[in-house]
């Protein structure tokens, strides 16, 4: 395969990903660094949790973000989970060292990060640093 035909298949893949993230927008969604590149291309609000399943913390934060990504003020928001236990390189890129960590992106650029965070008022005001 060429350079050229690789990069018009991957600008073509993250463009049917930016037009399908709409309808992926409400609620989270499991990550994925095409998903996330897309959203970010496409200068989305995006939220990353890093989350586990044996995690109290995780547990305690995640009917706060269903809470919010149900809310009409963050109904284009991109919430993606991130598996800790399973993440890899994907923590490694988004340097999160914790379970229960937060990361808010506006397209590309990162406006926040919380790690253990379980009050709503918290999550929420990192949320608004996204839109």
């Amino acid at each position: 395969m060429s350079p050229r035909f690789i990069f018009v298949s991957v600008a073509l893949l993250a463009l049917a990903w930016a037009i399908a993230l709409p309808a992926a927008a409400a609620g989270r969604q499991p990550y994925d660094a095409a998903a996330l590149a897309a959203a970010q291309a496409a200068g989305k609000s995006i939220l990353v949790h890093v989350s586990a399943p044996w995690c109290p913390t995780c547990k305690a934060q995640k009917p706060i973000l269903d809470k919010l990504a149900a809310d009409p003020a963050f109904k284009d928001v991109v919430m993606f989970e991130l598996d800790f236990d399973t993440g890899g390189e994907a923590l490694r890129t988004l340097n999160a060292r914790s379970q229960s960590t937060l990361i808010a992106f506006k397209g590309e650029k990162e406006t926040g990060r919380s790690a253990g965070d379980t009050s709503t008022e918290g999550i929420e005001a990192l949320l608004k640093t996204a839109l």
